[in-house]
């Protein structure tokens, strides 16, 4: 078996997280525990609440599309708010509250948790018509993620 995996856009399996189709790039167990990768196109009303992980850090790299992110504090209000571009690399360690919104019509995106055990979370929640994030505080818990503020409005 060899140590190096290389996976092209559309080769990883797909699952369902409330409207979006996610690609699996990489899965925990692929790496051992040491990391997740997903790729997923988001819209507007795709924006997580704000939150804060305890178990991993997440990073994020913009391959199309613009993406806010706010950072640092727990409430939208008190955040610090950038904007990531098409190539930006985006870092958030572990207990840094955080979420972001596409402000372009769509923007692609990898999701990178470091450790990767989150990704149960992910494929858990499965479909849904609406993003419903406060029906999983209970899973969410189960994932060392705590909601801290409504996400950012559409």
């Amino acid at each position: 078996m060899s140590i190096a995996l290389i996976r092209n856009p559309g080769d990883g399996p797909d699952f369902r997280y409330y409207r979006n189709v996610i690609e699996q790039v990489v899965t925990n167990a692929e790496t051992s525990g040491a990391v997740s990768v997903m790729r997923l196109t988001v819209d507007r009303e795709d924006a997580p609440p704000l939150h804060s992980h305890s178990r991993e850090d997440e990073s994020w790299v913009i391959l199309s599309g613009r993406v806010r992110f706010w950072v640092g504090s727990t409430s939208l209000d008190t955040c610090e708010v950038r904007d990531a571009e098409p190539g930006a690399y985006v870092f958030a360690p572990r207990n840094v509250p955080h979420t972001f919104q596409t402000i372009t019509p769509t923007a692609e995106v990898l999701v990178i948790n470091n450790p990767g055990a989150i990704e149960g979370y992910f494929q858990s929640v499965g479909a849904a018509d609406a993003r419903a994030d406060t029906d999983h505080v209970d899973l969410l818990g189960q994932y060392g993620v705590v909601l801290l503020d409504s996400p950012p409005s559409a």
